[in-house]
């Protein structure tokens, strides 16, 4: 039987007695969350003898020899072409910060249900007790046989790209940072799909990201990538430019492609007559500076639960107004892409994710928007059943085109 925790009502009294009750006797989540939200099930039957004799002793030995002899049977004899390794320390969890392994569990978990449910896609939450970036990248390397894939999950920056980077050298199977990548490719969808409304091209735009996490840093080169006009990246100590002394490697990396402008200053400065503002950072804008922005400008302010411009201010000023909520229109939101990305690339047996299969999943989740393409409607809803099929076909083919497809 599961501990009783002493827990106040979630009207804000407590019992009149002062014992103690379940969590969940108040709280619909935590009843949601009792004994986990996921489990394994097998896909064969195991009712007598004969059946056992073949999905184990003496008749799986057969097929343990067979992968010996040829290695890259595992592929068809066993789950690892199919199954995707959620990896975290623990340090980037959510809004949450560094709460460590356990307590990121259940947010791996969630991850794990959301491939399976949108992409089709098995996937096991890994949560590690280490966060150096040696002991991470060997801990993966170490695990790796078992999985067609790493999706790396909620571990800080500037650690997750170097972590990132490693492992993609290391491994010959799809490693996805979601936090960066997810987030870059579902803003890019509606970014393209913002500026097909407003009759522009992306290459007219000039956008200011506020924040230079890992989110912020992979918009920005998903941005670059895709030919947009120009972008500018801002931290808490302002635009990030060549000029200025404190910044990181990763920081100087970025100030090296984007910024063509030369702006400096404030995100504020930079917003002066923008044309995008992509928000990541947390905190907010004030209402000026987005008033400061070009006509017909959007605004994609994706900070949870507190978006940096409030849509009802974002309105006043701008054409498309999106946020990472989803009681608002235009959610982004990453499980639009990364179950089809996956499955995708898990479907040809990718050696990698590319930039040309991001940006493909890009332009297939635009697509789906279609004809019905209205501001409250550049990126379609994580229900629309359309949307991981088309990611996963463009991203299968992309594959394909680009050379790292293996079947």
């Amino acid at each position: 039987m599961a501990a009783e925790i002493v827990n106040p009502r979630s009207d804000g009294g407590t019992d009149q007695d002062g014992g103690a009750e379940p969590l969940d006797s108040f709280d619909p989540v935590f009843a949601l969350h009792r004994g986990g939200k996921m489990a394994v099930q097998a896909t064969v039957p195991v009712r007598d003898k004969d059946d056992l004799s073949l999905a184990y002793t003496p008749g799986v030995a057969r097929v343990c020899t067979a992968i010996a002899e040829q290695p890259e049977l595992v592929n068809d004899y066993t789950w690892k072409s199919s199954v995707v390794a959620v990896v975290t320390d623990g340090t980037a969890v959510l809004g949450l910060g560094d709460i460590g392994p356990e307590a990121s569990l259940p947010v791996m978990e969630g991850k794990a249900i959301l491939f399976k449910q949108f992409g089709g896609v098995d996937a096991v939450p890994i949560a590690l007790a280490c966060t150096d970036v040696d002991d991470i990248v060997e801990t993966v390397v170490r695990l790796a046989p078992s999985f067609g894939g790493v999706n790396l999950e909620d571990i800080s920056a500037p650690r997750c790209f170097e972590i990132e980077r490693r492992l993609q050298e290391r491994l010959d199977i799809p490693v996805f940072h979601d936090d960066q990548h997810g987030t870059a490719i579902v803003t890019l969808a509606a970014l393209r799909n913002a500026a097909r409304l407003s009759g522009r091209e992306i290459g007219q735009l000039r956008a200011v990201i506020s924040g230079a996490g890992a989110a912020g840093v992979a918009i920005a080169k998903m941005l670059v990538e895709a030919g947009i006009g120009d972008v500018a990246v801002a931290d808490r100590k302002g635009v990030v430019s060549a000029d200025r002394q404190d910044l990181t490697p990763v920081k100087r990396e970025l100030a090296g492609f984007t910024n063509k402008a030369g702006i400096s200053g404030s995100l504020e400065d930079a917003l002066a007559g923008a044309d995008v503002f992509i928000g990541v950072s947390g905190g907010t804008v004030a209402e000026e500076a987005v008033a400061s922005m070009a006509e017909g400008a959007f605004v994609f302010a994706m900070a949870n639960p507190n978006p940096e411009v409030h849509p009802e201010v974002a309105h006043k000023y701008a054409a498309v107004v999106a946020t990472g909520r989803s009681d608002f229109p235009n959610q982004i939101n990453n499980v639009l892409a990364f179950p089809g990305i996956f499955a995708g690339a898990l479907q040809v047996r990718a050696s990698r994710i590319t930039e040309g299969m991001k940006i493909a999943a890009a332009e297939a989740l635009a697509a789906v928007v279609g004809d019905d393409l209205a501001a409250d409607y550049v990126i379609p809803s994580p229900f629309d059943e359309r949307v991981a099929p088309a990611v996963t076909a463009a991203v299968a083919a992309a594959a394909r085109a680009e050379g790292v497809a293996r079947s």
